[in-house]
C-alpha cells in the first residue's frame, strides 16, 4: 500500500480493519486535495478558484437512513423514539462488506479536533473515499499542528463511502443510503449519498450525546461576539438566518453552527462554516458572497457555466441548498480562538410560514425553555430529500435529528445556565409577514438585523413591550429602522379573519405538540407555553 502525506499519525488504520488499500493519503494540504480532485474528476473549478462538487441525487440529508446501534453501554441514555435503533450485528457486516469495497482503493485521511476547548474537544479521524469530502473535513473541523497529527489518535471515527451502497434487505437498513453511529466502537458508517453536511452532522450527534454528561450543553447555534465583549447565541434550524445574522461586520464571528456552552463560556465545536448560498447576495451578505470566489472553498450543487466558469449563485436547477465549505478565517472578523464569554444575548431563530408569529418578542426564561423545546420553524426547501416548499414543522432543540439523548435533557442544562448567567431571551421570526408562504413575502433581512442589533445593545430591553394576545410574547413597541405594522404581524395581514384564524391555528399546534413534555418539566414551563382557548 502508498503512504502519502506531510504527516502519517503513529496510530495507523487497522483498527478500521482496512486492508490492501491502494493508497492511504493523510492530512493532504487543501492544494493537493485540488490536485486529487481535479485528477480524479471529482469537482470542477471556478473561475475565482473555488472547487465546485456536485452531489448528484442527495443535494440534502437522509434524516430517515440514519441509525444507532443499540448495545448495553449507551442504551439506557438515547432517547429511542426518533433514534432508530441498529443491531450490532448489522453493523459488523455492513463495516466489513465497506472495508471489503475499498480493498484496491485509495483513501484519503484527515486527523482533526471537534471542538475549541482543550477541556472538551474530540479528536476525529475523518476517513473519506473522494478527496473533495476529505477537504470538506479539513475545512469544517480544527486543524491541530503536524506535531499534534503525528501523534495522533482518534476518539470518534468517521468512514465515509458514498459510492459503497447498503441493500437494505441485507443490511437492514431502509434504502441504500445510510448513517450509522456506534458509541461503543467510536465509529460512525457514512454511504450510498455524497452529500457532505452528512459528516459534519454525525461528528454533532456525537457530541450532543457525550457532552451533557460533562455539564456542557451542545448547541446547533451560532454564536458571535460583541465589542463590548458581549457574547450572543443564535439558536436555528438551517434556512433560518443563523450564519447570516452571525456574519455581522461589526461582531467577532465564533462560529456559524455548532457550539457548547460550559462553565467557561462558549465554544465553537468547529473550523469551519457550512453555508447556504443559494441567490447570495453580495450586498446583503458581502462576508459569505466573498468566500464563494476562494481558492479553499467548496461548492456543493451550485450552478456553473461550463464556459467561463462564472458561478450563477441565483441558479436552483440543482437544489435550493446549495452549500459553501470554507475556513472560519475566511470570514474578516471571526474569532481566533473559537471562544467566547457566557452570553448575555440568547436569540431563538423561526422561519414561521405562516406568518403569523412577530419579527422579534423577549422570553422569559421558562418561555425560552419552552420554545427551545418546542424548536418551531418551516423546512427550508432542499434541506432535506423531498422537501421542495417551505413546511411547518417543530424540531425539538432546534435540532431534534441531532440529539441522542432526551430532549429534557438539554432543556434542563439550558435553563441552569440562562438562571446562572442571567442571558436575555429573544424570539425573533425571519420568516413570512404580511400573510401565509404564497402570499406574504419574507422578511427583509434589513428588518431583522436592525431588530436583532436592538437586542443586542440592550436598546429593545429598555422599550415597552405590548402583550402579543395569540402566543403569550411581548413584542416591543418600536425599534428604529422598522415600521411599526412589522412588529405586529395582524396590522401586516390585509384580511384580519384570516390572520386570527390562523394565529389560532398556529398556537393549537405549538399546543398539541408540547403534550409530549408537559409531564417531564417543571410546571413553570408548562404555564409558559402557549394555551388556545378552548
Amino acid at each position: 500500500m502508498e503512504t502519502t502525506g506531510p504527516v502519517i499519525s503513529g496510530f495507523g488504520l487497522d483498527y478500521l480493519g482496512l486492508a490492501n488499500l491502494k493508497a492511504a493519503h493523510w492530512n493532504l494540504s487543501a492544494g493537493a486535495l485540488y490536485e486529487q480532485a481535479l485528477r480524479r474528476s471529482e469537482a470542477k473549478l471556478s473561475k475565482d478558484g473555488a472547487l465546485v462538487a456536485i452531489t448528484g441525487q442527495h443535494t440534502g440529508r437522509s434524516p430517515n437512513d440514519k441509525f444507532t446501534v443499540r448495545e448495553e453501554t449507551t442504551e439506557a441514555d438515547i432517547w429511542w423514539g426518533p433514534n432508530k435503533p441498529f443491531t450490532e450485528e448489522a453493523f459488523d457486516r455492513l463495516h466489513a462488506r465497506m472495508t471489503a469495497y475499498l480493498q484496491g482503493r485509495d483513501v484519503f485521511v484527515q486527523d482533526l479536533w471537534a471542538g475549541a476547548d482543550a477541556a472538551y474537544r474530540l479528536p476525529v479521524r475523518i476517513v473519506t473515499q473522494h478527496a473533495w469530502h476529505n477537504l470538506f473535513a479539513q475545512n469544517m473541523f480544527i486543524r491541530p499542528s503536524l506535531a499534534d497529527r503525528a501523534q495522533f489518535e482518534p476518539g470518534f471515527t468517521v468512514l465515509q463511502v458514498p459510492d459503497f451502497r447498503a441493500v437494505p434487505e441485507r443490511d437492514g437498513t431502509r434504502s441504500d443510503v445510510f448513517v450509522v453511529i456506534n458509541f461503543k466502537k467510536k465509529l460512525v458508517l457514512i454511504g450510498g449519498t455524497s452529500y457532505a453536511g452528512e459528516i459534519k452532522k454525525s461528528i454533532f450527534s456525537v457530541l450532543n450525546f457525550m457532552l451533557p454528561a460533562q455539564g456542557v450543553l451542545p448547541m446547533h447555534c451560532s454564536a458571535n461576539i460583541g465589542p463590548g465583549g458581549d457574547t450572543a447565541i443564535f439558536f436555528g434550524l438551517s434556512g433560518t438566518g443563523k450564519t447570516t445574522l452571525s456574519a455581522d461586520a461589526s461582531r467577532t464571528l465564533i462560529g456559524d453552527d455548532e457550539h457548547g456552552w460550559s462553565d467557561n463560556g462558549v465554544f465553537n465545536f468547529e473550523g469551519g462554516c457550512y453555508a447556504k448560498v443559494i441567490r447570495l447576495s453580495a450586498e446583503a451578505e458581502p462576508e459569505i458572497y466573498e468566500t464563494t470566489r476562494r481558492f479553499g472553498t467548496v461548492l456543493e450543487n451550485v450552478v456553473m457555466d461550463e464556459g467561463t466558469r462564472a458561478l450563477d449563485l441565483d441558479d436552483a436547477r440543482l437544489t435550493e441548498n446549495t452549500r459553501a465549505s470554507y475556513p472560519i478565517d475566511f470570514i474578516p472578523n471571526a474569532s481566533a480562538t473559537g471562544r467566547g464569554g457566557q452570553p448575555l444575548n440568547i436569540i431563538m431563530l423561526t422561519a414561521d410560514a405562516f406568518g403569523v408569529l412577530p419579527p422579534i418578542a423577549q422570553l422569559t426564561a421558562d418561555q425560552a425553555m419552552y420554545h427551545f423545546l418546542s424548536g418551531y420553524t418551516a423546512r427550508v426547501a432542499g434541506t432535506e430529500k423531498g422537501v421542495t416548499e417551505p413546511q411547518a414543522t417543530f424540531s425539538t432543540c432546534f435540532g431534534a435529528p441531532f440529539m441522542p439523548r432526551h430532549p429534557t435533557v438539554y432543556a434542563k442544562l439550558l435553563g441552569e445556565k440562562i438562571q446562572a448567567h442571567g442571558a436575555r431571551c429573544w424570539l425573533v421570526n425571519t420568516g413570512w409577514t404580511g400573510g401565509a408562504y404564497g402570499t406574504g413575502s419574507r422578511m427583509k433581512i434589513a428588518h431583522t438585523r436592525a431588530l436583532v442589533n436592538a437586542a443586542l445593545s440592550g436598546e429593545l430591553a429598555g422599550v415597552r413591550h405590548i402583550p402579543e394576545p395569540n402566543f403569550g410574547l411581548a413584542v416591543p413597541e418600536g425599534c428604529a429602522g422598522v415600521p411599526a405594522d412589522v412588529l405586529v404581524p395582524r396590522n401586516s395581514w390585509s384580511d384580519k379573519s384570516a390572520f386570527d384564524a390562523t394565529a389560532h391555528e398556529v398556537a393549537r399546534r405549538f399546543e398539541a405538540n408540547f403534550t409530549q413534555f408537559q409531564d417531564q418539566v417543571d410546571e413553570k414551563v408548562v404555564c409558559a407555553g402557549i394555551r388556545t382557548a378552548a
